[in-house]
């Protein structure tokens, strides 16, 4: 797919953005009302009702939240919870926690709304073939999803915009066909149609969490704006906005037509459908909620490649399958959605037990990005009452639909909210486990050991360890190095080298970031490196490296000898040796139980990671390894006794 100026408003980048951003807002209609109804027995007024809650829901949270304020809250134009963390980290501690519970429920419910999409497109051949096995059919659909997810978007992505168009003009003149023969439910744009069904319908207050569905999608087409553009979304949000309404209130006239009876009489979407079209609209519905399903897929993949730059996620491999700005792959996540998926499909069997459990997650993240906006906006040093005022709005609407989706949590519900708490704990404890780390870590001055450095690489007499001999450090600033790496060079068997190196790898706010810095602290025996890479961007600090050793040799600022006996390009600059460090706890540690505990799951989490250097783009064959005890507590002091 040709890359797009996303800064630009285009035809090609508003039809991209119809094919990759709203896939799960455009597939709404097929359960909302379902969801909403249930068991119900269809009344004016629960109809009524339930679609003024949903133009309303559509116009406070979509368009207003997202569309037009949180969009512009964008870090070099990416979007998502993280991006947002990413602008305001550094001006205060405690937004990390807003970030860790928000991006943790959205990757929870991401599991039960490829299931719900599919399952509820394929259950539209239920009255024509009663004996449809939907349930493998709904599997087989999952598995070949995820399994395509390798190979990326970019071959078939250019069918996406086109694909949902489609969709979109026929949601929108189904909807429009029984608006004709019914404009009177266009009362329901009154409001006060939302406050009698919450006063007047029995049970009233809990059929929001049925209306909560229409915008569920709302968070992941914020995630997804760095792929095409805030002002192509803005643009094509215009016509998924008139082609959903026009949808939910063709489906309101259909039901009140059948007032007095149950869901069981009619199917809310499909009932709209004409006999001869149905197999047709079934397999477009199918081929959006593909469509609506992809993208969310891809977005939980940006979710984590984010955290893991981010540090609140152990690494994980990445892959980039496609050129496409921004994709990325990883596999690792993409089996266990998979695996996840399949069980929420075998687990509620039917799309209506699904949609008795969707979207109480959801509501968390919207709640945690209510916070981090108000919280930005705060920043940003905008008008004190438009901050009050978006951020006593939206909690009060957000807390209002979480209260409505706690009844989902026994119907189910609570199987995402759990993995959801295992994500918040996945993350919480990376995060912790590292700042203990960070706290015991031992600085020294490195002015008094340059001496040392430079004696060491003339010292013939030791064996040469390496031509240039890297040390990954934490130190941000060229004058402080770890107490690990000077112990690693001088303790025991000396690690002679010609020259030695600092690199620090510094993950900057900004996307897409890619530059470094030098600083030569000691000629011919010891350089710096600092290279700043976006939280998008996956460190191949390997190859990056290589290319600065050999400017900087060809720059005179360094200077290499060279082995002799190596023949080819290797020869200009010698051989590289990495040092990785790997930390292990000691047992000459005394801490307080909740911080034993925390670092404990840290370094289990630690051994299932991905290696350092694989997390950094090492070569293996450049790489040697040295476990380092960590002592982060002094011990208590031990009264050892000498025998007679």
């Amino acid at each position: 797919m040709k890359e797009i100026d996303i800064k630009k408003i285009s035809a090609a980048g508003v039809l991209i953005a119809l094919g990759i951003v709203f896939g799960d807002l455009g597939t709404s209609p097929l359960y909302t009302f379902k969801a909403i109804i249930g068991n119900r027995v269809i009344t004016e007024t629960l109809i009524l009702g339930s679609v003024s809650a949903i133009f309303w829901t559509l116009t406070f949270q979509t368009t207003i939240k997202y569309v037009l304020i949180t969009m512009r809250a964008d870090n070099n134009g990416e979007g998502g919870i993280f991006s947002l963390f990413a602008l305001i980290r550094k001006q205060a501690k405690w937004v990390i926690w807003p970030a860790i519970i928000g991006g943790s429920f959205m990757m929870a419910d991401s599991l039960i709304t490829p299931p719900i999409s599919v399952t509820s497109a394929i259950e539209g051949l239920k009255d024509m073939y009663p004996t449809l096995p939907i349930i493998p059919i709904t599997i087989s659909i999952l598995i070949a999803l995820f399994v395509f997810q390798q190979s990326g978007t970019g071959s078939i992505g250019k069918f996406f915009g086109p694909a949902m168009v489609l969709w979109f003009v026929m949601i929108a003149v189904l909807g429009l066909n029984f608006l004709i023969k019914d404009p009177s439910v266009f009362r329901g744009i009154n409001p006060i149609y939302t406050y009698r069904l919450i006063m007047e319908c029995p049970g009233g207050f809990w059929v929001l969490g049925g209306v909560f569905l229409c915008c569920t999608g709302a968070e992941a087409l914020y995630a997804d704006m760095g792929h095409v553009g805030r002002r192509n979304i803005q643009i094509a949000w215009i016509f998924i906005k008139i082609s959903l309404v026009l949808c939910y209130f063709g489906e309101a006239a259909l039901l009140e037509s059948h007032i007095g009876q149950t869901l069981k009489d009619v199917d809310a979407f499909y009932g709209m459908v004409p006999l001869w079209f149905l197999i047709p609209s079934v397999a477009i519905s199918t081929l959006a909620t593909i469509i609506a399903s992809q993208a969310l897929i891809s977005g939980t993949y940006t979710l984590i490649n984010e955290a893991v730059r981010l540090e609140i996620w152990p690494k994980i491999r990445t892959k980039f399958p496609t050129e496409l700005r921004g994709q990325v792959y990883v596999p690792s996540i993409n089996w266990l959605m998979m695996a996840g998926c399949i069980g929420m499909v075998l687990y509620f069997r039917e799309s209506s037990n699904m949609e008795a459990a969707f979207g109480l997650s959801v509501t968390l993240t919207m709640l945690m990005t209510t916070v981090l906006l108000s919280y930005y906006l705060y920043t940003q040093k905008a008008s004190r009452i438009f901050t009050i005022t978006i951020l006593v709005v939206y909690l009060t609407i957000e807390l209002t639909f979480l209260a409505a989706n706690l009844k989902k949590f026994s119907h189910g519900g609570w199987l995402t909210m759990l993995i959801g708490i295992i994500l918040v704990t996945i993350m919480y404890v990376w995060q912790a486990g590292r700042n203990i780390k960070n706290t015991y870590k031992k600085y020294l001055e490195l002015d008094k050991y340059i001496p040392l450095f430079a004696r060491l690489s003339t010292d013939t007499g030791i064996p040469k360890f390496a031509t240039h001999l890297i040390f990954l450090t934490s130190a941000e600033e060229p004058g402080l190095i770890e107490q690990r790496i000077i112990e690693s060079v001088f303790s025991g068997q000396p690690k002679r080298a010609d020259l030695y190196w600092l690199l620090h790898v510094d993950v900057d706010d900004a996307p897409y970031t890619m530059s470094y810095c030098t600083k030569i602290v000691a000629p011919e025996d010891l350089v710096y490196v600092r290279f700043k890479l976006g939280f998008r961007i996956v460190p191949r600090v390997n190859f990056l490296f290589e290319k600065i050793v050999s400017e900087m040799v060809a720059n005179h600022e360094i200077t290499v000898k060279t082995n002799s006996y190596i023949i080819g390009p290797d020869n200009a600059y010698g051989d590289l040796r990495f040092l990785v460090m790997k930390s292990f706890l000691s047992f000459e540690n005394e801490l307080p139980f909740w911080q034993n505990l925390v670092m404990k799951f840290y370094f289990i989490l630690d051994k299932i990671s991905l290696p350092d250097a694989e997390g950094f783009g090492l070569d293996y064959n450049n790489v040697v390894f040295e476990r380092v005890p960590l002592v982060i507590g002094t011990p208590a002091e031990i009264k050892l006794k000498k025998e007679p």
